[in-house]
């Protein structure tokens, strides 16, 4: 497993310990992790802190050009407001690790010509399988369903 896919898994089960939703993705840019996050928004009340926003808010301040050159990792197909922050900040390269659990906005993404890498880690999976096995409301909240 390639090592910053690993820290964004590793981020996704801080998350489910946490009481969360496990969603972890990490921000790389040169090399080197430059943000890092999960999911925590039952953790911390939050509406937006998805696991690539919260990547996005501890990467901090950066200048446009680390963005236009950075790969944002994330064991779940993103959002439509993740997606929304990818398209903004120009990230032109996104690894995910799953959308069989939910069918984000891959399609967007590539239709706007950011590269698109899909694993189907079977961890990933089995992770949200399970998570909305046991907490279908939570999950149902998190992506702005109404009813489970």
């Amino acid at each position: 497993m390639d090592a910053f896919f690993a820290a964004a898994v590793e981020e996704a089960r801080k998350g489910l310990a946490e009481g969360g939703i496990p969603i972890g993705s990490v921000i790389v840019h040169d090399g080197q992790i430059i943000g890092r996050g999960h999911n925590r928004r039952h953790q911390r009340g939050s509406a937006i802190l998805h696991g690539e926003m919260d990547a996005l808010e501890n990467a901090g301040r950066q200048p446009a050009r680390v963005y236009r050159e950075s790969v944002l990792y994330t064991t779940l197909s993103p959002c439509s407001m993740c997606t929304g922050a990818i398209l903004l900040y120009k990230i032109p390269r996104v690894i995910v690790g799953e959308e069989n659990t939910f069918q984000g906005e891959t399609e967007l993404l590539r239709s706007r010509g950011v590269e698109v890498e899909i694993l189907n880690d079977a961890e990933c999976i089995g992770l949200m399988q399970e998570f909305q096995r046991r907490f279908p409301e939570l999950w149902a909240e998190d992506i702005g369903e109404t009813t489970v």
